[in-house]
């Protein structure tokens, strides 16, 4: 492998190497692959860590998820792994594609629409999953 040309590359490699280093089947290790890793919460746990159950005058664990997924959106939708696991999550709280899609469209007057695009592409690829599993 050649010298990396940039100071970027040169600390992808870094990583890399390191990884490679302490878990060879690490080195083509993928953010996609650590979402495989990461469960879906089930909708009761998100509720008593992330809802009602501890403050019962707050937020419930849906909206919270929809918050998340509006500032992914706004920070550009750049975190993609972030992005789909959180439209997981937030399917699994009750929140509707409907609910997931004014969520995404809201970010981009706040994000831009390039941004709103990428994560409703995002969105979709895990919406389409559920409906794959679903039949």
């Amino acid at each position: 492998m050649s010298e990396p040309k940039n100071p970027f590359e040169a600390m992808m490699k870094a990583g890399q190497d390191w990884a490679k280093s302490l878990n060879p089947a690490l080195e083509s290790f993928t953010p996609r692959g650590f979402e495989q890793m990461w469960p879906t919460m089930p909708k009761e746990v998100m509720e008593t860590f992330l809802g009602k159950t501890f403050n019962p005058e707050g937020l419930d664990a849906k909206t919270r998820m929809l918050l998340t997924l509006m500032g992914l959106t706004i920070l550009g939708a750049q975190a993609e792994s972030q992005v789909r696991l959180t439209v997981r999550h937030a399917r699994e709280a009750g929140a509707t594609k409907q609910e997931i899609a004014e969520t995404i469209a809201q970010a981009a007057a706040f994000g831009g629409v390039p941004a709103m695009t990428r994560a409703m592409e995002l969105a979709s690829e895990v919406l389409d999953e559920r409906e794959d599993d679903a039949t």
